[in-house]
């Protein structure tokens, strides 16, 4: 079966520098190669689907500025349904700042623009949009009252919530009650619960602190550590592929568009799991945010041999 995603969220264009190391404050480093790369967590999840076969919609906004049409072509060329991403005549479309060092890792400072400006009316305009999906991806590039207001939408028609509390910060009940599946990393999962996520130990509780306050499932995703699943009377945790990475800036959400392909499938959450991380892996493995965003046939063949190829 094709699997049916709508993405409620963000869409940047990223200016990406390579840096020996990420400087510290006040200090200034000579840096290497310089890309403008389409980005934004929405975006990033909603391409991310669409390479690995979904038929995906996405609902967000964009500005009417140089990087707008861009990023809307995009969106085209990747295969997604952008019909619900308004251009908007008052503000920027957003932008990232992103640093990559020579170890992968990076610094990220976003200036939201229009991300900011999507409201619950986008949102009930795409109603039908949402209805028909089986999984809604919700993030927080944007405003909390359209990301609740589509958690509503998407829960009132049967549809499955996988919310990437990204970025960081505190969430009500109210929303987390609509949550079918929570996928934080280990900071935003620190932040969420003010419990510390260093041991294995920590990280379980962490987890099930989560799911206490009404989530169904929570999946932390831990770098090269892998990924733990806590549900209803079971936590498992699924090992990392070995890769070498290249940059990280992408990583979350290819595993967040993996693991969403794979449940609307049908495919079980421990299987969702594996090919999140798969798809992570993969996405570690090249510069940029979407252009690191694996194709299917690349991630079934990981999957299947632990063999990395290069998408194209």
């Amino acid at each position: 079966m094709t699997a049916r995603i709508t993405v409620v969220g963000s869409l940047n264009m990223d200016l990406v520098v390579r840096t020996p190391r990420i400087p510290r404050p006040g200090e200034t480093i000579i840096g290497g190669d310089f890309h403008t790369l389409p980005g934004g967590k929405g975006a990033n999840q909603a391409v991310a689907a669409a390479r690995l076969g979904a038929r995906v919609s996405m609902v967000g906004r964009v500005g009417r500025d140089t990087f707008a049409n861009p990023l809307l072509d995009n969106l085209t060329a990747a295969g997604v349904d952008h019909t619900f991403v308004t251009q908007d005549p008052e503000a920027a479309t957003g932008v990232a700042l992103i640093e990559v060092d020579d170890a992968g890792q990076n610094s990220i400072v976003v200036a939201s623009g229009a991300n900011m400006r999507v409201s619950p009316a986008d949102v009930e305009a795409a109603e039908a949009t949402i209805a028909s999906a089986d999984v809604l991806l919700l993030q927080l590039e944007s405003p909390l009252e359209t990301v609740t207001r589509a958690a509503q939408v998407a829960r009132a028609h049967g549809v499955r919530v996988i919310l990437n509390p990204a970025p960081a910060r505190p969430l009500p009940a109210a929303l987390l009650s609509l949550v079918d599946v929570l996928i934080p990393n280990e900071n935003e999962t620190a932040l969420l619960t003010g419990m510390p996520v260093e041991s294995r130990d920590q990280i379980e509780a962490a987890a099930t602190a989560l799911r206490e306050l009404g989530v169904g499932t929570v999946i932390l995703t831990l770098g090269d550590r892998g990924a733990l699943l806590t549900q209803e009377g079971e936590t498992e945790h699924f090992p990392a592929f070995d890769v070498t990475p290249v940059d990280t800036t992408a990583a979350g959400d290819a595993f967040v568009g993996g693991f969403a392909v794979a449940l609307a499938e049908g495919k079980s959450l421990a299987e969702a799991v594996r090919w999140g991380n798969g798809a992570g892996a993969l996405a570690a493995t090249r510069l940029g945010a979407q252009p690191s965003l694996p194709t299917r046939q690349a991630l079934e063949t990981l999957l299947a041999t632990g063999t990395t190829v290069v998408s194209p």
